[in-house]
């Protein structure tokens, strides 16, 4: 996230991708702005703290407040309204799946057999032990889901009882690695 006074435009970006640059620069400074001119009213103060957030979801008050420049009261002022207005949905745990005994992880397109029953596909498959998240997707595939399992065996009887849970074919891709 940047803030909106560095907004880059598209030719702004064409010209960063072009130059080269011995150095690899910082991960701040290759984000590029996407959201539109005033879609959530975030002043610079509301990005700042978005992103601490964003990088470290267990940031103290005490910490947005010398990031900010704000008293600790201020910040929890802006925190509470950032929540209550939908900005914050939440605060998760970023887990080591392999150390939480789940080291596979695959990405299934899901393209629904009958279209008239695509609406439950969602409902259905998020009962599915292993189903993490799934996405609606432009394109063939209807939904995207990332699963979690233990093996390739564990892999494959998932894949099976999607099969057996709703009408659709499936192509699966194992992930090697996350790299953000």
């Amino acid at each position: 996230m940047q803030v909106a006074a560095n907004r880059m435009t598209r030719e702004d970006v064409m010209a960063q991708a072009n130059t080269r640059n011995d150095e690899e620069p910082d991960a701040a400074s290759r984000k590029v702005e996407i959201r539109p001119e005033g879609s959530a009213m975030l002043d610079a103060t509301d990005e700042s703290i978005l992103d601490a957030l964003e990088e470290d979801g267990r940031a103290t008050l005490a910490q947005l407040s010398r990031l900010s420049g704000l008293s600790v009261s201020a910040v929890q002022s802006r925190v509470q309204k950032l929540e209550k207005r939908g900005v914050i949905k939440g605060y998760r745990a970023v887990l080591d799946y392999e150390l939480c005994g789940l080291p596979i992880s695959a990405f299934v397109s899901v393209t629904p057999l009958d279209y008239s029953q695509e609406a439950d596909i969602p409902g259905k498959l998020h009962e599915l032990e292993g189903v993490v998240s799934c996405y609606s997707i432009a394109g063939a595939p209807s939904f995207m889901l990332v699963v979690r399992v233990s093996s390739p065996s564990k892999l494959e009887e998932l894949l099976n009882r999607i099969h057996r849970t709703v009408p659709v074919s499936t192509e699966s891709t194992v992930i090697l690695q996350t790299y953000f």
